[in-house]
């Protein structure tokens, strides 16, 4: 039986000294975080806030393992669908958007839940990080994005290295979308881009539940996935965007997925190099994820992933919110 919200925390208990409960759901590409949290958030009276950059984008769901309609009837969600592929979402505007999200659940006497695992994007709203406050310069951007075509992406972040270091050590040289807005800001202010980022407490009161699995699972869990796009429609799918004039170099169509496909729709690639291609970009991004998770925050109360997990979470979040 469900607890009613106010058992767990009443808006009185959170609307001056303490600061409101955020549950935070994080863990690495295929480890379960979309069922777990719909069973969660349904126990526990939640709405879920996705803090998955890959799921801004319309249009764009069978490649990003979107929560389905079905899914998304079950429990609210936010921050799933709202711009084009075409459209930028920063940092900045996602952190206000978030921000904003989990505000109005609080006010509707819900429990939010912040699942995803883009690392920064979590971070920025729960860390209270304050993003450069720079607006895209879309010429500059262009010349930025025509030397990583020209010359590549790792001479690009040679560049950044080269005028902030400290942002070059945290910024991946494969995640050219982030290397070039560090660039874009520098050369825009004249300033380090690393020194223009600040932070501040969390305005949360913060859970933090990490989400794993033994590794050769995760992975069979990712080939599993992978053949269950292209049997969706995969290709469709991303036949359908070039049609409505999505360019294939756009930001959001590099995604893992989408990238191997328009070189499949090309003539650049078969299918099945084109599925061996999608595993191994997705191994190394799962173990980017588990790593930059368990490095960046010790407080993080991990689980292995198993057939009892939400009860098992779903009982220590139920004893932790009673104090909260």
């Amino acid at each position: 039986m469900n607890v009613p919200p106010k058992d767990l925390r009443s808006l009185e208990d959170f609307g001056g000294l303490r600061p409101p409960p955020l549950i935070l759901l994080i863990g690495p590409t295929a480890v379960g975080k979309t069922e777990l949290a719909l069973q969660l958030a349904e126990k526990l009276d939640g709405e879920i806030v996705s803090a998955d950059s890959r799921l801004f984008y319309r249009g764009m769901d069978i490649g990003t393992a979107k929560p389905s309609a079905a899914e998304r009837a079950r429990v609210p969600h936010h921050l799933i669908d709202v711009a084009n592929p075409d459209e930028t979402w920063s940092l900045a505007v996602f952190q206000e958007s978030a921000r904003r999200a989990i505000a109005e659940i609080h006010a509707r006497g819900k429990l939010p839940f912040l699942v995803g695992g883009t690392g920064q994007y979590v971070r920025a709203v729960t860390e209270g990080w304050s993003p450069p406050e720079v607006e895209a310069d879309a010429r500059l951007r262009r010349e930025l994005e025509n030397l990583k075509e020209a010359r590549g992406f790792n001479w690009l972040h040679d560049k950044l290295n080269v005028l902030d270091p400290e942002a070059a050590q945290k910024i991946d040289a494969r995640n050219f979308r982030r290397t070039i807005r560090a660039l874009e800001v520098i050369l825009t202010t004249g300033r380090k881009f690393s020194e223009q980022r600040t932070r501040a407490d969390s305005p949360y009161h913060l859970i933090k539940i990490g989400l794993t699995r033994p590794r050769e699972e995760l992975y069979a869990r990712v080939d599993a996935r992978i053949e269950s796009m292209f049997e969706a429609g995969l290709l469709d799918e991303v036949r359908g965007l070039l049609a409505d004039g999505y360019a294939p170099a756009l930001p959001a169509m590099s995604a893992i997925g989408y990238r191997e496909c328009v070189s499949v729709l090309k003539g650049e690639l078969e299918v099945e190099p084109a599925k061996v291609a999608m595993r191994r970009a997705t191994r190394l991004f799962v173990r980017r994820q588990a790593n930059w998770f368990k490095a960046a925050d010790e407080s993080i109360r991990w689980f292995i992933v198993q057939k009892n997990s939400a009860v098992e979470i779903e009982a220590y979040l139920r004893s932790v919110l009673v104090d909260v």
